[in-house]
C-alpha cells in the first residue's frame, strides 16, 4: 500500500471532507478582534439574556434596567442612601441613587472599560451582586443614548456615549446636590425592536427590591415602594391562597426565610442572592429544600417522603454571599458552593440555621406545628391513593411516546444541562387542537426550539377534582408527560407553553379547560411565567385585485394583505384599501396555510402571558365559570349576550 492509499483510506477519520467548497478560504483575514462594545453589540445575549420587545418579564430592557438598579442597591446595603428614585417612559430610564458615588476619576472608565469596577475588592462591597465590571457596560453599549453623572462631596463629574462611544465629558465642576450616581438610558431600537417598557414588570422588581432590602425607598414615577417586613411581606403579596397557619419568618445573619402551606398542589418559591431574584434557583434552592424537609421529617419523628412535607409549601429564601458565582451574567441561577472564600457552604450554612431556628420555632408554636403535620399526613395519603393509578400513568405514557404522535418534539429544551441559554429561553411547545391545526404548525415550525402537542377533543373540566384525574386522563396525563412536570417543574422541558386554539367558541372554551388544568394543578408553572396563549389573527383584509393577480407569487398581493386581531385592526385595513377590500374571517387554525402561519409562530408572533396574583381573584373566578353553579351562570350568558352580525364580517 502507497502513501497515497494510505492517505486515501484515512480521509474520512482525520477530517477530510470531499464536499467542502474550494471556494472558501480560511486565513489570517478571517480572525478578527472585537473591542468590548462591538463583542456586546454582536452578542447581545451572552450578557442580558434574550433580546425581546418588553412584553415578557425577562426580556432583555429589563435586564438594562436591572444592572443599574443593582448598583445602586450595592450602595444601600453597604450603608450609604435609603431612597431610589426611578423614572421610567415607554423608552428610557432614568435612576438616581444617594450613596457615595462613582471616583470622579474613574467615571468613565466605570461606564465604558471592561472588567473595570470597585467590587473586586469586597472590603468596598462585601456581599454585592455585580463582580464581573460588565453590566454598567452592556448598558452604555446596547443604548443609543446614555448619560452618567457622579456626585462626591460638592464636586460632579458628567459623561454622555452613544452605542458605548463617548460623545461628550465633563471635568469636575461645584454642585450643591448631594452625594450619588445619576444614569440615564435609551435602549437602542435598532438592536431592540419596538419596545417598550411595561409597568406589569417594573412594579413586581422594584418590590421585590424592598422586600429584600427592608427600610429602602424606591420612588418610582413618584410612587414610593416600602417594606418594613421582608420576606414576610414578599410571600403575603404573592400568594393566591390563604396560608393554613401564619408564615414563619426568620432571620439571621446573611440569611432570611419565610414559608407557609396553602391548600393548592405543587411547591412555590422565591430565591434571592444578595439582593438579586434567582428565578432558576441554585444551590442555595436545593440546600434550603433540602434542609427544610429534614427538619420537619426529624421534629414530626416520622419517616415522611420529602414531597409530601413540601406539597403546598409556598416559601422564600435570601441569603448574601461573598465574590457569589452565578451560572450566567443574568445571575438567574447559584452556582456558588461556599459562602464565601473563608465560610462555610452554602448547604452548610443554611442547614445549619434552618435546623435550629426552624426546630426552636415548631417547638414554641405547637398549633402550627399541628396544622403543618395534618397537612403532611393528607398528602401522604392522596400520595399512597394515587400510588396504583400513578404508576400505572407512567408507563402508559413512557409505552405512548414511543409511538407518539401526539408530540412532535424539539431539539432543544429548557432543562438541557449545556447549550445555547437563547434558544433554551425560546423553547416552546404549542398545545394544539385537533390534527390540522397541529398540521399547519408542524410544518413551519422552528424544528430548534419549537414542539407541538396535539389534543384529541375537548380536555376534561378538571376543577374540583383531585389530583388524580391527571393521571387517569389520558391527554392530562400524556400532557404532563411530555411537559416533564410530573415531580414538579423543576425537569420542564419548554420554557414558553403556549395554550394554540381556534379563534371560535369551541377554541374559546378549550383554552379555558387548558387553563383550569394548569391553575388547579401546577399554579406554580403559571406563576412563573412559563404558560401563554397564542394570538391568531380573526380576518386577513387583502386587495382581491392584487391577490388574483399574483395567486399567491411574488410580493404585491402579500404587500396588500393585512392580518387582524381584532375588529378595530379589520376596520383600519378596510379603510386602506377602500372597495377593494376582500375580507376572511378565520374560525379555525387549520384554514391558514402554512405560509401565512409562518409569521404567526415566528419571533414577532403575539403571545398573552397568563398571570395569577391574589388580586386577580383566580379562586373565585374558576368556581364562577367553571363550577358546578350552571343555573347563575346560565343567567350571566343571557343578560351579557351579544349578537353579532355575520353579515357585517362576511
Amino acid at each position: 500500500m502507497n502513501q497515497d492509499d494510505i492517505l486515501s483510506e484515512n480521509t474520512e477519520e482525520i477530517g477530510y471532507n470531499p464536499n467542502a467548497s474550494a471556494e472558501v478560504e480560511y486565513t489570517e483575514d478571517n480572525i478578527v478582534t472585537l473591542d468590548w462594545r462591538e463583542h456586546i453589540r454582536r452578542r447581545p445575549g451572552m450578557y442580558i439574556g434574550k433580546l425581546g420587545d418588553g412584553s415578557n418579564f425577562d426580556d432583555g430592557i429589563y435586564v438594562l434596567l436591572k444592572e443599574v438598579l443593582d448598583n445602586s442597591i450595592d450602595e444601600y446595603m453597604m450603608g450609604y442612601g435609603k431612597q431610589i428614585t426611578v423614572d421610567v417612559t415607554e423608552t428610557t430610564v432614568t435612576v438616581r441613587d444617594y450613596g457615595r458615588g462613582i471616583p470622579l476619576g474613574k467615571l468613565i472608565e466605570v461606564a465604558s472599560k471592561m472588567n473595570t469596577g470597585g467590587k473586586y475588592d469586597s472590603k468596598a462591597f462585601k456581599k454585592s451582586v455585580g463582580l464581573n465590571g460588565v453590566g454598567i457596560k452592556a448598558v452604555n453599549a446596547l443604548s443609543s443614548d446614555f448619560i452618567i453623572q457622579s456626585v462626591r462631596d460638592g464636586q460632579a463629574r458628567r459623561a454622555v456615549f452613544c452605542e458605548g462611544r463617548l460623545i461628550s465629558e465633563e471635568e469636575p465642576f461645584a454642585t450643591d446636590e448631594p452625594n450619588g450616581t445619576y444614569v440615564n438610558f435609551t435602549p437602542d431600537r435598532t438592536i431592540f425592536r419596538d419596545y417598550a417598557y411595561r409597568e406589569e414588570y417594573i412594579v413586581p422588581l422594584f418590590k421585590n427590591y424592598t422586600f429584600l432590602n427592608t427600610g429602602l425607598s424606591i420612588i418610582y414615577n413618584g410612587k414610593r415602594y416600602h417594606s418594613r417586613n421582608g420576606l414576610l411581606d414578599l410571600l403575603r403579596e404573592n400568594m393566591t391562597k390563604e396560608p393554613l397557619y401564619p408564615i414563619i419568618h426568620l432571620k439571621g445573619e446573611d440569611i432570611e426565610i419565610a414559608l407557609t402551606h396553602a391548600n393548592q398542589y405543587g411547591e412555590e418559591y422565591y430565591s434571592f442572592v444578595n439582593g438579586q431574584h434567582t428565578t432558576q434557583g441554585g444551590t442555595h434552592l436545593a440546600a434550603f429544600k433540602e434542609s427544610v424537609s429534614r427538619t420537619l421529617k426529624d421534629y414530626f419523628g416520622r419517616n415522611f417522603e420529602y414531597s409530601d412535607i413540601r406539597n403546598g409549601m409556598i416559601a422564600a429564601i435570601a441569603i448574601k454571599v461573598e465574590e457569589p458565582v452565578f451560572e450566567s451574567q443574568t445571575k438567574t441561577k447559584l452556582g456558588s458552593r461556599d459562602m464565601g472564600p473563608d465560610g462555610p457552604t452554602v448547604a452548610k450554612f443554611i442547614g445549619d440555621f434552618v435546623k435550629k431556628e426552624l426546630d426552636n420555632y415548631l417547638h414554641k408554636n405547637l398549633e402550627t406545628a399541628e396544622i403543618i403535620l395534618k397537612k403532611v399526613q393528607e398528602s401522604e395519603r392522596e400520595r399512597k391513593a394515587m400510588a396504583g393509578v400513578t404508576k400505572l400513568a407512567r408507563e402508559r405514557a413512557k409505552k405512548v411516546n414511543l409511538h407518539n404522535r401526539k408530540l412532535l418534539d424539539c431539539r432543544v429544551h429548557l432543562n438541557d444541562v449545556k447549550g445555547d441559554e437563547e434558544k433554551k429561553a425560546a423553547s416552546s411547545i404549542f398545545i394544539t387542537e385537533g390534527d390540522s391545526a397541529a398540521g399547519s404548525i408542524t410544518k413551519i415550525r422552528n424544528v430548534e426550539t419549537q414542539a407541538v402537542f396535539s389534543l384529541r377533543g375537548k380536555p376534561l373540566n378538571s376543577y374540583g377534582l383531585t389530583q388524580k384525574v391527571v393521571y387517569e386522563n389520558e391527554e392530562f396525563n400524556l400532557l404532563q408527560a411530555a411537559l416533564n412536570i410530573e415531580e414538579g417543574i423543576d425537569g420542564l422541558r419548554y420554557n414558553n407553553v403556549i395554550i394554540a386554539t381556534d379563534a371560535d367558541v369551541d377554541g374559546m372554551h378549550i383554552r379555558l379547560l387548558m387553563l383550569t388544568f394548569f391553575l388547579q394543578f401546577f399554579p406554580d408553572l403559571v406563576k412563573k411565567g412559563h404558560v401563554y396563549v397564542l394570538q391568531t389573527p380573526l380576518f386577513r383584509v387583502r386587495n382581491r385585485d392584487t391577490a388574483r393577480r399574483s395567486k399567491g407569487k411574488g410580493t404585491k398581493g402579500k404587500e396588500e394583505t393585512y392580518y387582524c386581531y381584532t375588529d378595530e385592526e379589520r376596520i383600519a385595513a378596510i379603510d386602506k384599501l377602500g372597495s377593494k377590500a376582500e375580507i376572511t374571517r378565520f374560525k379555525g387554525l387549520g384554514e391558514i396555510s402554512p405560509d401565512e402561519f409562518r409569521d404567526f409562530i415566528g419571533p414577532d408572533m403575539r403571545l398573552d402571558r397568563v398571570t395569577l396574583r391574589k388580586e386577580d381573584g383566580v379562586a373565585e373566578l374558576l368556581e364562577f365559570y367553571m363550577g358546578k353553579n350552571t343555573s347563575e351562570r346560565q343567567t350571566f350568558i343571557i343578560d351579557n349576550l351579544v349578537i353579532e352580525d355575520d353579515e357585517a364580517i362576511s
